[in-house]
């Protein structure tokens, strides 16, 4: 790990029904780059949700 990361434990679900889910760690100086690097690392569909605070991106732009 470089100095000033930390790691980031990233869970996600499919569905909003669906448990969260363990997928894999990342890390990151603070939140907003942890939630980046998780996006980038795994699948964007599970990290990307149209829901705060999860996405990246206004509601709409998500959703495209």
């Amino acid at each position: 790990m470089s100095d000033g990361d930390r790691l980031w434990e990233v869970f996600a679900r499919r569905k909003r029904a669906d448990h969260f889910e363990h997928i894999g760690c990342v890390e990151a100086p603070n939140p907003d780059l942890g939630r980046v690097y998780a996006w980038q690392t795994y699948d964007e569909a599970p990290v990307n949700r149209p829901e705060q605070p999860f996405t990246l991106h206004p509601p709409s732009e998500a959703l495209t």
